[in-house]
């Protein structure tokens, strides 16, 4: 009787426990690995784009985005390479966006911590993000599918992708300042 009580209790701590496991965090590519991958050569130095009051609420108002007071980026020639955060549900999702001459080129999740919506991570649904652009709207040129049961994560994705097409689009315009 013991034994059985013993081995029930050890069985709902491990259910119990399930949903915590899924949400840990799972790396699939180190950022610093994505950012060495983008380039051919030597890796650029890390530059950072500081954000003018005007493009801080530009973000916060039109992309739901809420930056800080810079944003770090890599940058060769007119490639620029962004990593940047976004909450799908309850955790950040980490994304490696590539821009080159104003069209994603490549957008990939590196780092997922919710318990849902991993399935943004396949090839199948990030390739849907190569050669978007911005539209005069600020909206996505591409239709982008979502994935039932992962709506959150899918818009954190769009979010991140418009967040780094502009951003792109500052690069031009601003003095370069080496990130620490």
């Amino acid at each position: 009787m013991k034994m059985r009580m013993i081995l029930g209790c050890v069985l709902a701590c491990s259910i119990s426990a399930a949903p915590a496991a899924l949400a840990a965090e799972q790396i699939y590519l180190h950022p610093d690995e994505f950012v060495a991958s983008a380039f051919t050569g030597n890796t650029p130095q890390a530059q950072a784009l500081w954000l003018t009051p005007a493009l801080r609420n530009e973000l916060a108002r039109e992309f739901g985005w809420q930056p800080g007071m810079r944003v770090r980026y890599w940058q060769q020639d007119s490639r620029t390479v962004w990593v940047l955060d976004e909450i799908g549900k309850d955790k950040p999702i980490t994304a490696g966006i590539v821009i080159d001459q104003g069209e994603i080129e490549q957008m990939q999740v590196l780092v997922f911590r919710e318990s849902r919506g991993w399935e943004i991570k396949l090839p199948r649904f990030t390739a849907q993000f190569v050669s978007a652009r911005l539209t005069e709207k600020q909206n996505l040129s591409a239709n982008i599918d979502g994935i039932t049961g992962a709506t959150l994560s899918v818009n954190a994705m769009k979010r991140m992708a418009r967040v780094a097409l502009r951003l792109h689009d500052q690069t031009a315009t601003r003095t370069v300042s080496h990130a620490d």
